[in-house]
Protein backbone atom coordinates (compact mmCIF):
# COMPACT_ATOMS: atom_id res chain seq x y z
CA UNK A 1 0.00 0.00 0.00
CA UNK A 2 2.69 2.45 0.95
CA UNK A 3 4.62 1.70 -2.21
CA UNK A 4 1.53 2.33 -4.39
CA UNK A 5 0.78 5.62 -2.61
CA UNK A 6 4.37 6.77 -3.13
CA UNK A 7 4.16 5.96 -6.83
CA UNK A 8 0.91 7.89 -7.20
CA UNK A 9 2.41 10.85 -5.38
CA UNK A 10 5.44 10.90 -7.67
CA UNK A 11 3.25 10.64 -10.76
CA UNK A 12 0.96 13.52 -9.73
CA UNK A 13 3.70 15.83 -8.44
CA UNK A 14 4.62 18.52 -11.05
CA UNK A 15 8.32 18.88 -11.84
CA UNK A 16 10.20 21.56 -9.97
CA UNK A 17 11.64 24.57 -11.77
CA UNK A 18 15.15 23.81 -12.95
CA UNK A 19 14.73 20.05 -12.77
CA UNK A 20 15.56 17.90 -15.81
CA UNK A 21 12.76 15.76 -17.16
CA UNK A 22 13.78 12.82 -19.34
CA UNK A 23 11.33 11.96 -22.06
CA UNK A 24 11.95 8.78 -23.96
CA UNK A 25 11.53 9.27 -27.70
CA UNK A 26 9.11 6.95 -29.48
CA UNK A 27 10.66 4.04 -31.34
CA UNK A 28 9.47 5.31 -34.73
CA UNK A 29 11.14 8.68 -34.14
CA UNK A 30 14.44 7.03 -33.26
CA UNK A 31 14.31 4.86 -36.37
CA UNK A 32 13.50 7.88 -38.55
CA UNK A 33 16.37 9.88 -37.05
CA UNK A 34 18.82 7.08 -37.81
CA UNK A 35 17.54 6.53 -41.33
CA UNK A 36 17.55 10.22 -42.33
CA UNK A 37 21.35 10.52 -42.85
CA UNK A 38 21.41 7.22 -44.76
CA UNK A 39 18.61 8.31 -47.09
CA UNK A 40 20.22 11.73 -47.63
CA UNK A 41 23.56 10.17 -48.57
CA UNK A 42 21.87 7.62 -50.82
CA UNK A 43 20.06 10.39 -52.67
CA UNK A 44 23.25 12.44 -53.04
CA UNK A 45 25.17 9.42 -54.35
CA UNK A 46 22.40 8.68 -56.85
CA UNK A 47 22.34 12.26 -58.15
CA UNK A 48 26.14 12.37 -58.32
CA UNK A 49 26.17 9.10 -60.28
CA UNK A 50 23.71 10.53 -62.80
CA UNK A 51 26.02 13.49 -63.36
CA UNK A 52 29.19 11.38 -63.55
CA UNK A 53 27.71 8.73 -65.88
CA UNK A 54 28.03 10.79 -69.13
CA UNK A 55 31.64 11.64 -68.33
CA UNK A 56 32.39 7.99 -67.54
CA UNK A 57 30.83 6.97 -70.85
CA UNK A 58 32.95 9.54 -72.71
CA UNK A 59 36.16 8.31 -71.06
CA UNK A 60 35.27 4.68 -71.69
CA UNK A 61 34.37 5.39 -75.31
CA UNK A 62 37.71 7.10 -75.84
CA UNK A 63 39.38 3.73 -75.15
CA UNK A 64 37.15 1.71 -77.52
CA UNK A 65 36.80 1.32 -81.25
CA UNK A 66 33.64 2.23 -83.14
CA UNK A 67 32.36 -1.34 -83.00
CA UNK A 68 32.41 -1.39 -79.19
CA UNK A 69 30.89 2.10 -78.91
CA UNK A 70 27.77 1.07 -80.86
CA UNK A 71 27.60 -2.52 -79.61
CA UNK A 72 24.41 -3.94 -78.10
CA UNK A 73 24.17 -4.74 -75.27
CA UNK A 74 26.23 -1.79 -74.11
CA UNK A 75 29.91 -2.45 -73.42
CA UNK A 76 30.77 -0.36 -70.37
CA UNK A 77 34.37 -1.52 -69.96
CA UNK A 78 36.60 -1.41 -73.08
CA UNK A 79 37.98 -4.77 -74.14
CA UNK A 80 40.74 -4.31 -75.08
CA UNK A 81 41.80 -0.82 -73.99
CA UNK A 82 42.82 1.14 -77.10
CA UNK A 83 45.42 3.55 -75.70
CA UNK A 84 46.54 4.22 -79.26
CA UNK A 85 43.44 6.42 -79.67
CA UNK A 86 45.14 9.11 -77.59
CA UNK A 87 48.37 8.84 -79.56
CA UNK A 88 46.48 9.10 -82.84
CA UNK A 89 44.42 12.07 -81.65
CA UNK A 90 47.48 13.91 -80.34
CA UNK A 91 49.39 13.35 -83.57
CA UNK A 92 46.52 14.10 -85.92
CA UNK A 93 47.66 16.90 -88.30
CA UNK A 94 44.61 19.17 -87.96
CA UNK A 95 44.10 18.55 -84.22
CA UNK A 96 47.34 19.86 -82.77
CA UNK A 97 46.36 19.50 -79.17
CA UNK A 98 49.30 21.32 -77.60
CA UNK A 99 48.87 24.33 -79.87
CA UNK A 100 45.11 24.42 -79.28
CA UNK A 101 45.72 24.06 -75.54
CA UNK A 102 48.17 26.97 -75.62
CA UNK A 103 45.63 29.14 -77.46
CA UNK A 104 42.95 28.22 -74.94
CA UNK A 105 45.19 28.98 -71.97
CA UNK A 106 46.10 32.34 -73.50
CA UNK A 107 42.44 33.16 -74.15
CA UNK A 108 41.19 32.00 -70.75
CA UNK A 109 44.13 33.62 -68.95
CA UNK A 110 43.61 36.99 -70.62
CA UNK A 111 39.88 36.98 -69.91
CA UNK A 112 40.46 35.91 -66.31
CA UNK A 113 43.07 38.58 -65.61
CA UNK A 114 40.91 41.29 -67.15
CA UNK A 115 37.79 40.17 -65.30
CA UNK A 116 39.49 39.91 -61.89
CA UNK A 117 41.24 43.28 -62.15
CA UNK A 118 38.29 45.25 -63.50
CA UNK A 119 35.70 43.62 -61.23
CA UNK A 120 37.83 44.19 -58.13
CA UNK A 121 38.47 47.86 -58.95
CA UNK A 122 34.88 48.70 -59.88
CA UNK A 123 33.39 46.62 -57.06
CA UNK A 124 35.62 48.39 -54.54
CA UNK A 125 34.57 51.79 -55.89
CA UNK A 126 30.86 50.97 -55.61
CA UNK A 127 31.28 49.53 -52.11
CA UNK A 128 33.82 51.76 -50.33
CA UNK A 129 33.90 55.12 -52.14
CA UNK A 130 31.31 57.85 -51.79
CA UNK A 131 30.69 60.03 -54.84
CA UNK A 132 27.63 61.63 -56.49
CA UNK A 133 25.62 59.27 -58.66
CA UNK A 134 27.21 56.12 -57.26
CA UNK A 135 23.95 54.29 -56.69
CA UNK A 136 22.62 55.33 -60.09
CA UNK A 137 25.74 54.01 -61.83
CA UNK A 138 25.51 50.78 -59.89
CA UNK A 139 21.87 50.36 -60.92
CA UNK A 140 22.79 50.96 -64.57
CA UNK A 141 25.57 48.38 -64.25
CA UNK A 142 23.19 45.78 -62.89
CA UNK A 143 20.63 46.57 -65.59
CA UNK A 144 23.07 45.32 -68.23
CA UNK A 145 22.57 41.81 -66.83
CA UNK A 146 19.05 41.87 -68.29
CA UNK A 147 20.32 42.56 -71.82
CA UNK A 148 20.96 39.32 -73.77
CA UNK A 149 24.52 39.18 -75.16
CA UNK A 150 23.22 38.47 -78.66
CA UNK A 151 21.58 41.93 -78.67
CA UNK A 152 24.91 43.71 -78.24
CA UNK A 153 26.88 41.32 -80.41
CA UNK A 154 26.35 43.07 -83.77
CA UNK A 155 27.19 46.61 -82.52
CA UNK A 156 30.27 45.22 -80.75
CA UNK A 157 31.42 43.38 -83.85
CA UNK A 158 30.91 46.47 -86.05
CA UNK A 159 32.92 48.54 -83.55
CA UNK A 160 35.89 46.16 -83.57
CA UNK A 161 35.72 45.81 -87.34
CA UNK A 162 35.90 49.58 -87.79
CA UNK A 163 38.91 49.60 -85.46
CA UNK A 164 40.56 46.84 -87.55
CA UNK A 165 40.84 44.58 -84.49
CA UNK A 166 39.05 41.51 -85.82
CA UNK A 167 40.93 38.35 -86.75
CA UNK A 168 42.69 37.92 -83.39
CA UNK A 169 42.07 37.64 -79.69
CA UNK A 170 41.87 41.38 -79.02
CA UNK A 171 38.06 41.66 -79.38
CA UNK A 172 37.66 38.52 -77.27
CA UNK A 173 39.82 39.66 -74.35
CA UNK A 174 39.71 43.47 -74.34
CA UNK A 175 36.01 43.86 -73.28
CA UNK A 176 36.67 41.94 -70.07
CA UNK A 177 39.14 44.61 -68.93
CA UNK A 178 36.14 46.95 -68.82
CA UNK A 179 34.30 44.92 -66.21
CA UNK A 180 31.61 42.27 -65.93
CA UNK A 181 28.33 43.28 -64.27
CA UNK A 182 27.78 40.01 -62.42
CA UNK A 183 31.29 39.83 -60.98
CA UNK A 184 31.22 43.55 -60.13
CA UNK A 185 28.08 42.94 -58.11
CA UNK A 186 29.66 39.94 -56.37
CA UNK A 187 32.86 41.80 -55.50
CA UNK A 188 30.86 44.76 -54.21
CA UNK A 189 29.00 42.47 -51.81
CA UNK A 190 32.26 41.06 -50.48
CA UNK A 191 33.78 44.51 -50.00
CA UNK A 192 30.66 45.66 -48.16
CA UNK A 193 31.18 42.85 -45.65
CA UNK A 194 34.56 44.21 -44.54
CA UNK A 195 34.35 46.49 -41.46
CA UNK A 196 34.88 50.17 -42.11
CA UNK A 197 37.17 50.38 -39.08
CA UNK A 198 40.00 48.82 -41.08
CA UNK A 199 39.99 51.43 -43.83
CA UNK A 200 39.45 54.28 -41.32
CA UNK A 201 42.44 53.12 -39.29
CA UNK A 202 44.57 52.96 -42.45
CA UNK A 203 43.58 56.52 -43.41
CA UNK A 204 44.53 57.73 -39.95
CA UNK A 205 47.95 56.14 -40.46
CA UNK A 206 48.34 58.07 -43.72
CA UNK A 207 47.50 55.41 -46.32
CA UNK A 208 45.96 56.62 -49.55
CA UNK A 209 42.96 54.95 -51.21
CA UNK A 210 44.96 52.82 -53.61
CA UNK A 211 47.17 51.47 -50.82
CA UNK A 212 44.09 50.61 -48.76
CA UNK A 213 42.62 48.77 -51.73
CA UNK A 214 45.82 46.95 -52.68
CA UNK A 215 47.34 46.05 -49.33
CA UNK A 216 44.33 45.73 -47.04
CA UNK A 217 41.16 44.99 -48.99
CA UNK A 218 42.40 42.62 -51.69
CA UNK A 219 44.02 40.12 -49.26
CA UNK A 220 40.75 39.98 -47.32
CA UNK A 221 38.69 39.13 -50.41
CA UNK A 222 41.16 36.64 -51.89
CA UNK A 223 38.61 33.78 -51.86
CA UNK A 224 36.19 35.99 -53.81
CA UNK A 225 38.92 36.79 -56.35
CA UNK A 226 39.55 33.07 -56.81
CA UNK A 227 35.84 32.43 -57.33
CA UNK A 228 35.77 35.11 -60.03
CA UNK A 229 38.86 33.63 -61.66
CA UNK A 230 37.54 30.07 -61.69
CA UNK A 231 34.14 31.10 -63.06
CA UNK A 232 35.89 33.08 -65.80
CA UNK A 233 38.02 30.08 -66.75
CA UNK A 234 34.99 27.77 -66.77
CA UNK A 235 33.10 30.12 -69.06
CA UNK A 236 35.96 30.91 -71.43
CA UNK A 237 37.31 27.37 -71.78
CA UNK A 238 34.22 26.18 -73.65
CA UNK A 239 33.42 29.44 -75.43
CA UNK A 240 32.60 28.59 -79.02
CA UNK A 241 30.62 31.46 -80.51
CA UNK A 242 33.14 34.26 -79.86
CA UNK A 243 36.19 32.52 -81.40
CA UNK A 244 34.05 31.30 -84.30
CA UNK A 245 33.10 34.89 -85.21
CA UNK A 246 36.32 36.79 -84.54
CA UNK A 247 39.11 34.33 -85.37
CA UNK A 248 40.01 33.82 -89.01
CA UNK A 249 43.25 31.82 -88.76
CA UNK A 250 42.89 28.15 -87.91
CA UNK A 251 46.22 28.21 -86.06
CA UNK A 252 44.63 30.57 -83.51
CA UNK A 253 41.66 28.33 -82.70
CA UNK A 254 41.06 27.33 -79.05
CA UNK A 255 40.22 23.77 -78.06
CA UNK A 256 36.46 24.18 -78.42
CA UNK A 257 36.73 25.33 -82.03
CA UNK A 258 39.57 22.96 -82.86
CA UNK A 259 37.51 20.01 -81.62
CA UNK A 260 34.63 21.12 -83.84
CA UNK A 261 36.90 21.20 -86.88
CA UNK A 262 38.33 17.81 -85.94
CA UNK A 263 34.83 16.36 -85.66
CA UNK A 264 33.95 17.72 -89.11
CA UNK A 265 36.98 15.99 -90.63
CA UNK A 266 36.52 12.66 -88.82
CA UNK A 267 32.74 12.40 -88.90
CA UNK A 268 32.55 8.64 -88.32
CA UNK A 269 35.58 8.26 -86.03
CA UNK A 270 33.64 8.48 -82.78
CA UNK A 271 36.46 6.89 -80.81
CA UNK A 272 38.83 9.73 -81.77
CA UNK A 273 36.11 12.34 -81.24
CA UNK A 274 35.57 11.03 -77.70
CA UNK A 275 39.33 11.05 -77.17
CA UNK A 276 39.53 14.70 -78.23
CA UNK A 277 36.61 15.53 -75.93
CA UNK A 278 38.42 13.94 -72.98
CA UNK A 279 41.61 15.85 -73.78
CA UNK A 280 39.59 19.06 -73.91
CA UNK A 281 37.73 18.46 -70.65
CA UNK A 282 40.43 17.03 -68.36
CA UNK A 283 42.44 20.29 -67.92
CA UNK A 284 39.27 22.08 -66.86
CA UNK A 285 38.45 19.36 -64.33
CA UNK A 286 41.94 19.62 -62.86
CA UNK A 287 41.57 23.38 -62.49
CA UNK A 288 38.30 22.91 -60.65
CA UNK A 289 39.66 20.18 -58.37
CA UNK A 290 42.61 22.31 -57.30
CA UNK A 291 40.48 25.40 -56.65
CA UNK A 292 37.20 24.00 -55.33
CA UNK A 293 38.02 24.83 -51.71
CA UNK A 294 37.94 28.52 -52.58
CA UNK A 295 34.26 28.18 -53.46
CA UNK A 296 33.50 27.13 -49.89
CA UNK A 297 35.65 29.92 -48.48
CA UNK A 298 34.00 32.43 -50.79
CA UNK A 299 30.52 31.37 -49.74
CA UNK A 300 31.33 31.41 -46.03
CA UNK A 301 33.23 34.68 -46.06
CA UNK A 302 31.16 37.75 -45.32
CA UNK A 303 33.88 39.98 -43.90
CA UNK A 304 35.63 39.61 -40.57
CA UNK A 305 34.19 40.28 -37.17
CA UNK A 306 35.77 43.13 -35.31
Amino acid sequence: MKRAEAADRIATTPPRIGSVVTVQAPAMYRIRRRLAPFLAHAMLITVAALFVLPFFWMVASSLKDNRQIFSYPITWIPDPFRWENYREALNYPNFRFLRLLGNTVFYAGGVTIGTVISSAFVGYGFARLRFPGRDLLFSLTLSTLMVPPIVTFIPTYVLFRELNLTGGYTPLILPYFLGNAFFIFMMRQFFLGIPWDLSDAARIDGADEFRIFWQIMLPLVRPALMVVAVFSILYTWHDFFGPLIYLSNQDDYPLSLGLFVFRGQRTNAWDLIMTGSVLTTVPLILVFLFTQRYFLEGVKMSGIKG
